[in-house]
């Protein structure tokens, strides 16, 4: 079947995101998993001791998130264009579209923590641009681990909100909890969310401890955009090791020697 399918647009466009269960097989699942804690455990090594690395490694005692983990296995790097999700990018977003960023989490609670509610992009989101704001980014949030149960961090959404003229008010962002018209995505590992940029979202509440929260980001523009500084955040020979089809997820002035194209 052709994807995105005439429905999964038509949700998409109405509601900001949609949700891909067990895109990713078991044993895709599994390998990442491996990687992503010993590529974790590396860098909160790296963190630890001050040592300079490509990209950031945010430590919050046993949690840790990593940005710009395109060099750091070659797993990682070739979940750009996975060719699963691939249809549902250039379908949605842009036919030619650039990476954006990349990032990882895994973490353990704790269990009461407030919510973290936002939309994506600079300039405060776009807002600049007015309302409703434009489709400029596309993010897909992979789960790695088991989130079938509310409760553990679950990536939360609030349905249409891409579209709103208003923010949400004060008190409701400052929950510990969803609010009315927000929805914690509940979906088994190997499952992809992907959302608009302006659609607001939030990690979830924890109540319980039924094991990490384990999730990949990757995060796509319009090949007009340099939106995230991730673009150029490798050393050159991580962009001229890539593949001449890879190329074309980076601008042309990041390689040696430059390629002179549009996109």
């Amino acid at each position: 079947m052709f994807h995105p399918t005439d429905a999964e647009r038509f949700f998409f466009d109405n509601n900001g995101y949609l949700v891909l269960n067990r895109l990713l097989p078991e044993d895709l699942v599994n390998r990442l998993i491996e990687t992503l804690e010993r590529v974790t455990a590396h860098r909160r090594d790296l963190e630890e001791k001050s040592v300079p690395h490509t990209g950031m490694t945010r430590i919050d005692r046993a949690n840790t998130r990593i940005f710009y983990i395109l060099d750091d296995d070659p797993l990682f790097l070739d979940m750009i264009d996975y060719p699963s999700i691939w249809p549902y990018v250039t379908g949605l977003l842009n036919e030619h579209p650039h990476h954006h960023a990349s990032d990882a989490i895994i973490e353990y609670g704790p269990e009461g923590r407030s919510m973290g509610w936002h939309i994506d992009g600079h300039d405060s989101g776009y807002r600049n641009l007015g309302t409703p704001i434009p489709f400029l980014q596309l993010k897909i949030g992979y789960y790695l681990s088991n989130m079938t149960q509310p409760g553990q961090g679950n990536l939360c959404v609030v349905p249409g909100s891409h579209k709103a003229q208003y923010k949400p008010v004060p008190e409701d962002l400052i929950q510990t909890d969803l609010f009315p018209g927000a929805i914690e995505i509940c979906a088994p590992p190997g499952t992809a969310i992907l959302f608009h940029n302006a659609l607001w979202h939030s990690h979830g509440p924890w109540r319980h401890s039924h094991g990490p929260r384990i999730m990949l980001y990757y995060a796509y523009e319009h090949p007009w955009m340099i939106a995230s500084q991730e673009h150029w955040g490798y050393p050159k020979a991580f962009y001229n090791r890539l593949s001449p089809e890879r190329h074309t997820l980076f601008h042309g002035f990041l390689f040696e020697p430059p390629e002179h194209r549009w996109r």
